[in-house]
């Protein structure tokens, strides 16, 4: 068992942006506990946090990591998150299983683009919020404006706990020292805004405050925890990771004022649906019946052995522990429970409420499922993650792959909710979706590392649709078929004329007296579904349209199913062609959210798309949403051309809007396209 209770542990998150540092600074509080020998690098391949073979190659982090250290009697657990916003799905699920987030800056490259993200999604969950400030050995002239962008994006609740050296070799503490020097401001004055906005949080402190008293050193931590907590206080921390200044502070921040997860905020509870669902708070409580979240799912690249990380925010977990999901899933043994540091794994005898546990080999489990025994309690609430935006069409390089290549995907995407694998059916594809080029890259890089599975892409295909714009009346078709013996004769008239957009296909059977027997009269239908599903003038579905059924022939001998459907078939193939056919097209609602700076840029490029821009939403910090709607066909690849336009500082989302008709000079090139490869 466990050492420590649920008060001493300190469940804290890494967020920022790439390359602000935040592998470094995980691997200097490690060696500053004393839990590493020496120092772990990210540049060297030394780092325990980055020990996948992809983050190695890469350079940079690719999924959460998870390592922990004790420290002044506290258990601190560390979740290190990936910065590059097509990893942005690890970072939202990593952030339930604790109670404090550290936003990582860069001193030199400033707030960007997943620094606001995070931190805003942070501040929705009601995490304490502690921005570290690194790097500050690259020198410290540009501090005070970055302090300045920090509060006027943040707000006035971001005070500097510690002041980086004028050398950037060094801190100040701005909690326990009223005088000296930093790189940019007075201790003094830096101490004093620190303390007026602490004790805004206790009403006897600041009266005690406003009438000159000094205030006991006990009292202030006190409410500099409680401040924290509330959010009305978010500390501003400098560092430097690699040469592991201002780490110690760093550390006792978060042993002294963090909150546990018996303070901290608390996970949520879903039970019911619809109008009688209900949310409550769930305690933690190690005596009460489990219940817990799944917060990571990883796999060994060499035994393949699926471990699965869990935060437990009620009851405990021993080995013989019978664990239940919701939805239904069977039960599971718990077997061997343990922490992870980096990639090893530490035994434990028993996890309790408010930490975080491995298990292995739980094959039904998927991120963000909710754990319990007993009856079904509901689930937890999670974060919401961003719809999956860049899709690659996918097949196996070698036959015979298939199979491997779904379960590996399917192994995937229960680790990575913001993984998507879908057969479209109209196109017959297998398309994987991620949420930028880079993360799909990289899923597919390390399928070929682990597996050896090789994989070819290619865009997928655009789902058009075909309709008509005219009518046509008593369209005939004469199936005729003679081969010595019984054959096969089929003759039908139609009408065929446009159905209301959205209202599909409609077949209506007009004939009147005994023209075609009446069991033949579905078989008709049947023949104009199959060339529907079939497309007629570029191989895509047909839409929105309506076909009478009005006149036809029936041979007493040769006339059977099989004739009128192929005779249906025909006869629409035939009729839709003369009623000036076209092409619908899927219109998307995008929004781009990017510095105010690129907006021209952004809201050009889409009109060269064919975009009709709707209008802007102005977000703090110097930030412009653009909303628009664009053809589907114009934006598929608009991952790599908005990270050129805004130099990786802009992000965009979309979803499914309406059909459109396609332009004539653009349907005849995909027409064309059509026709081309049908010959090939």
């Amino acid at each position: 068992m466990a050492n420590y209770t649920a008060e001493d542990i300190r469940n804290v998150v890494l967020l920022g942006h790439a390359g602000a540092g935040k592998t470094s600074l995980a691997e200097a509080i490690l060696h500053k506990g004393q839990v590493t020998s020496r120092l772990g690098s990210v540049d060297d391949k030394t780092s325990i946090m980055d020990a996948d073979e992809e983050e190695k190659h890469r350079g940079h982090s690719v999924d959460s990591a998870l390592a922990f250290v004790q420290y002044q009697g506290k258990q601190v657990n560390l979740i290190d998150t990936p910065g590059y916003p097509d990893f942005f799905g690890a970072a939202m699920c990593a952030l339930p299983a604790a109670e404090t987030a550290l936003i990582t800056v860069s001193a030199s490259a400033g707030i960007q683009l997943n620094t606001r993200k995070l931190y805003q999604a942070a501040r929705e969950r009601g995490m304490a919020v502690i921005i570290v400030v690194n790097k500050i050995d690259a020198g410290t002239d540009e501090l005070a404006g970055l302090v300045d962008s920090i509060q006027e994006t943040f707000g006035m609740e971001c005070r500097c706990a510690n002041l980086a050296g004028a050398d950037g070799k060094s801190v100040i503490d701005c909690i326990t020292q009223e005088s000296g020097e930093g790189a940019f401001t007075d201790v003094a004055d830096a101490h004093t805004n620190l303390i007026e906005t602490v004790v805004e949080s206790d009403e006897e402190l600041m009266e005690q405050y406003l009438g000159g008293e000094s205030i006991a050193l006990e009292k202030l931590s006190k409410a500099f925890g409680k401040a924290l907590i509330a959010q009305s206080l978010v500390p501003i921390v400098f560092t430097s990771a690699r040469n592991e200044v201002g780490i110690d502070l760093l550390m006792d921040l978060i042993a002294n004022y963090a909150p546990s997860p018996v303070n901290g905020v608390k996970l949520k509870l879903i039970s019911g649906s619809g109008e009688e669902a209900k949310t409550e708070e769930v305690a933690v409580d190690p005596n009460g019946s489990l219940l817990g979240l799944v917060c990571r799912i990883s796999s060994d690249p060499k035994s393949h052995i699926r471990y699965t990380t869990i935060r437990l925010q009620r009851g405990t977990i021993k080995s013989d522990t019978a664990l239940q999901a919701t939805g239904g899933k069977k039960g599971m043994r718990a077997g061997q429970v343990s922490k992870l540091q980096g990639d090893k794994l530490e035994s434990l005898e028993q996890a309790q409420a408010g930490d975080l546990v491995t298990l292995a080999k739980l094959e039904d489990l998927q991120v963000r499922d909710t754990v319990f025994v007993g009856k079904e309690p509901g689930q937890i609430e999670v974060p919401t993650v961003p719809i999956p935006m860049y899709s690659l069409a996918v097949e196996p390089k070698s036959r015979g792959d298939e199979t491997k290549i779904s379960a590996a995907l399917a192994e995937i995407t229960d680790a990575d909710p913001t993984f998507v694998v879908e057969r479209d059916r109209q196109t017959n594809e297998m398309v994987v979706s991620g949420l930028g080029e880079l993360h799909v890259r990289v899923i597919l890089s390390r399928m070929h590392a682990r597996r050896g599975l090789e994989i070819v892409t290619k865009p997928p295909k655009i789902p058009y649709r075909e309709t008509i714009t005219t009518s046509s009346k008593f369209v005939e078709y004469t199936h005729k078929k003679q081969s010595g013996g019984a054959g096969q004769f089929a003759r039908v008239f139609i009408d065929l004329e446009p159905n209301e957009i959205g209202a599909g296909y409609e077949f209506i059977d007009k004939i009147f007296g005994g023209s075609i027997d009446q069991p033949f009269r579905p078989s008709v239908d049947k023949g104009c579904q199959a060339a529907m599903g079939e497309g007629v003038i570029a191989g895509y579905p047909v839409v929105d349209v309506k076909v009478t059924l009005v006149d036809g022939k029936t041979h007493p001998v040769d006339s059977k199913d099989i004739a009128f459907q192929i005779a249906g078939r025909e006869v629409f193939r035939k009729a839709f062609r003369q009623c000036s056919p076209t092409l619908l097209e899927p219109i998307v609602n995008l929004e781009v959210t990017v510095p105010s700076e690129k907006v021209g840029d952004i809201t050009g490029d889409l009109a060269g798309r064919r975009g009709r821009v709707q209008g802007q939403d102005i977000l703090p910090g110097n930030m412009i949403t653009i909303k628009a709607q664009v053809p589907l066909a114009e934006i598929q690849q608009y991952s790599s051309q908005l990270k050129s336009v805004t130099g990786g500082q802009g992000s965009y989302s979309m979803e499914l809007s309406h059909y459109e008709h396609v332009p004539p000079n653009v349907t005849q090139q995909i027409i064309a396209k059509a026709a081309k490869k049908e010959e090939e």
